[in-house]
């Protein structure tokens, strides 16, 4: 079926493209009510389908809210498959339409790559995740699109206008693991994760600080999954001598229960486990696995909220700081007494 334009359109009626146009666009103050009729009867007759970026971009009030995710190495390209960015997208897009605005969606590495999207559509706003303070910065003033620090890590003194930096309490959910460990009789725990920066860095943080510092150690491990296996194969005789895992993300926690299960050794029996996100696959794997709960509902709630503060320039507090739970299961027992 060959394309139909507007110009075609607008030939085929004797009224201007520009007629046709603010038909399609809905702008028929200036425009006769017959008009209008004849413009839209013919429009069906031939099936016109108007360009939806074309309609967005018409609007002086957009109703597209932009999602930009962080697509690291570490997700080895299937980044919008980690069950916290699905739950977090999940809550996220229920969100965005009960404010009767349209969710956008990109994955990038790339800064350059945000600021290009930014300036393409007429957004309201963005909720940005996964990224430091040191690119947040950069966004700030390459665009001035309101945005909001959905999952980063970012300063209070570096809030500047237009930003809301939307946070857990990191700290008190690592914390809240090595006290549960402790109090479980465990003497040495490790923690595990790609990085000692950032959020991560306060999740091990807390985790050492409620545990007892001077008990736990820290095991860097690769982001690449292969490279993962292969290191804690050379690992392994380190990690037996712990009876206590924490790692800092569900993914990580339940990569890590697959290895150890294959080595035969059984959890929690062996070594108790816990992780950080309480993402829906804790409670959907065997033993289910102890994790740290922050609320994804809550948290898109409050991420629209803020973002519409900071759209109409109201003034919103930053940081919010939302609370954690931890969320004790099968994967975390009393050590066992010799």
């Amino acid at each position: 079926m060959q394309k139909v334009r507007i110009v075609d359109i607008a030939k085929e009626l004797g009224v201007s493209t520009a007629t046709v146009s603010n038909v399609i666009h809905g702008k028929t103050k200036k425009i006769s009510d017959a008009t209008v009729k004849r413009v839209q009867k013919l429009l069906e007759e031939r099936q016109y389908i108007p360009s939806m970026a074309g309609l967005l971009l018409a609007q002086n009030d957009s109703p597209i809210i932009g999602v930009i995710i962080n697509a690291h190495s570490k997700y080895e390209g299937r980044v919008l498959e980690d069950p916290f960015i699905a739950s977090s997208l999940n809550a996220l897009s229920r969100e965005i339409e009960k404010a009767h605005r349209f969710m956008m969606l990109k994955t990038t590495t790339n800064l350059t790559d945000i600021v290009k999207f930014a300036s393409m559509w007429n957004m309201q706003g963005m909720i940005i995740i996964g990224f430091c303070q040191d690119e947040y910065s950069h966004l700030r003033q390459f665009m001035r699109i309101p945005f909001v620090v959905y999952d980063g890590f970012y300063t209070q003194e570096l809030e500047q206008q237009g930003l809301c930096h939307l946070t857990i309490n990191d700290y008190d959910g690592g914390k809240q693991v090595g006290q549960h460990l402790k109090q479980l009789g465990h003497k040495r725990a490790l923690c595990i994760s790609d990085n000692n920066i950032c959020m991560d860095a306060q999740r091990i943080q807390g985790f050492q600080d409620g545990f007892g510092g001077e008990n736990t150690d820290l095991l860097i491990i690769p982001p690449s999954k292969i490279q993962r296996r292969e290191f804690y194969e050379q690992q392994l005789s380190y990690i037996k001598e712990h009876t206590a895992v924490f790692a800092v993300s569900d993914y990580y926690a339940i990569d890590f229960m697959q290895f150890v299960q294959e080595k035969e050794l059984k959890i929690p029996q062996d070594i108790s486990l816990a992780g950080f996100d309480d993402t829906p696959i804790c409670q959907q794997i065997v033993p289910t696995l102890t994790s740290v709960r922050q609320d994804a509902a809550s948290r898109a709630s409050h991420a629209l909220t803020a973002l519409k503060s900071l759209i109409q320039r109201e003034p919103v507090a930053s940081p919010i700081i939302l609370p954690v739970q931890l969320i004790p299961r099968n994967s975390t027992a009393p050590l066992k007494q010799l």
